[in-house]
């Protein structure tokens, strides 16, 4: 027990019988400057209740009866209790300070949530905008390849303007040649030879005979060149036959012309289909073979023409030196001037285009039209493939 404990534990014992030695109205005034000098000394309520009890034990109550000894410890209750007031209050007030503390603390802890959650909805936040931010950058990327492929689109369809162009000029420099170098002079011939024949009224028969025949010949070589420039632009037999007997008779005058050994393949249904069909899978073959012979130095080619579940396919394949596929949708090279315009052709009609290729081997073109473009699926059972070998005369 230290120094200042020892001397309060005296202090406190006098106090005590001094109080309890007077009057029930003794002043309370040395009990509560104990206490402060309790509180100096920082003892705590316990450390003056052990005071307090060896107090007590001093006053040797052993003798005294049951009601002077009831009497005297509720008036030393009343002293100890007024000497610890001073230690309460301070408890008190250091109650209170932790109660303000606490409430501190439970606001801080409240704010520290808020902030929190704050933090939570900037970090969603943040990532919202990285998202948007990722998605303009992704819809940047996309437009800019969206107007790549415009640009690449616009060049092809100029592209494609200038070979049609070309190819019309083409054309009638062709029938204006004809018509200039062959037909005119043809019909220049049989004027003069009518002249003759006008002029020589006494020619004798025999010789009479033989002019008119020559001036017939004459004529009926110009009537086959009229015909053949008009199955060139548009074959009469494709519309009044069929696209098989079209496609015959260009395969004959092809192999006439080339020497390159054409077969072809069609099932018979496909005359029952939309004449924009037929028309389209004409100038296709004929253009993918007219291909065939400028660039593919191929000696054999088949056509074939096939009811597949819901579609038609048209397929030319040669057994040419074939050519890289890649990038020749552009269609800038001379031997691939003719592939934008079949995959317009069939596009057009809602149809698809694909060309498989590579140097050294076989070319495939396939075009497929959706069977809805014809009747002829409608039938309860396929017609056969007609089949057709066309040989080189």
């Amino acid at each position: 027990m230290n120094s200042k404990r020892v001397e309060l534990s005296r202090l406190y014992h006098a106090a005590l019988h001094q109080y309890l030695e007077h009057a029930s109205g003794s002043s309370m005034e040395p009990a509560r400057e104990l206490g402060r000098q309790a509180v100096d000394a920082s003892l705590e309520t316990l450390d003056m209740a052990r005071i307090h009890e060896i107090a007590l034990a001093s006053l040797f109550l052993r003798d005294a009866s049951p009601d002077i000894k009831r009497g005297i410890l509720s008036r030393a209750g009343l002293f100890f209790a007024e000497a610890i007031t001073p230690i309460e209050q301070t408890h008190r007030g250091a109650r209170e300070a932790n109660i303000h503390l606490n409430q501190a603390v439970k606001a801080l802890s409240q704010r520290t949530l808020e902030l929190a959650d704050s933090v939570e909805e900037l970090k969603l936040e943040i990532a919202q905008r990285k998202t948007v931010e990722k998605a303009l950058q992704t819809s940047e990327m996309t437009s800019s390849n969206l107007l790549v492929e415009s640009l690449q689109m616009q060049e092809e369809l100029r592209l494609l303007s200038r070979q049609l162009l070309s190819a019309q000029e083409e054309e009638r420099r062709k029938i204006s040649r004809e018509l200039h170098d062959v037909i005119a002079q043809t019909l220049t011939s049989i004027n003069l030879r009518l002249a003759e024949l006008n002029t020589e009224s006494e020619t004798s028969r025999t010789k009479l005979q033989q002019k008119i025949e020559s001036t017939q010949r004459l004529v009926e070589e110009s009537v086959e060149i009229v015909h053949r420039f008009a199955r060139e632009l548009r074959p009469t037999v494709l519309d009044d036959l069929g696209l098989i007997p079209a496609l015959e008779s260009f395969l004959k005058s092809f192999m006439e012309d080339t020497g390159v050994r054409v077969s072809l393949k069609a099932f018979a249904g496909i005359e029952k289909s939309d004449s924009n069909v037929r028309t389209v899978l004409y100038r296709i073959a004929q253009e993918a073979l007219t291909n065939v012979a400028r660039h593919a130095a191929a000696s054999r080619a088949e056509v074939s023409i096939r009811n597949l579940k819901g579609t038609i396919r048209m397929e030319i394949i040669d057994n040419g030196k074939g050519f890289e596929v890649e990038g020749t949708s552009c269609a800038k090279q001379s031997n691939r001037l003719g592939l934008l315009g079949m995959r317009e052709r069939i596009e057009m009609i809602g149809g698809t285009f694909c060309v498989d290729s590579a140097l050294g081997r076989h070319t495939t073109i396939r075009v497929e039209v959706p069977s809805n473009n014809h009747p002829a699926t409608n039938v309860k059972k396929s017609k056969p493939l007609k089949t057709t070998t066309l040989k080189c005369p």
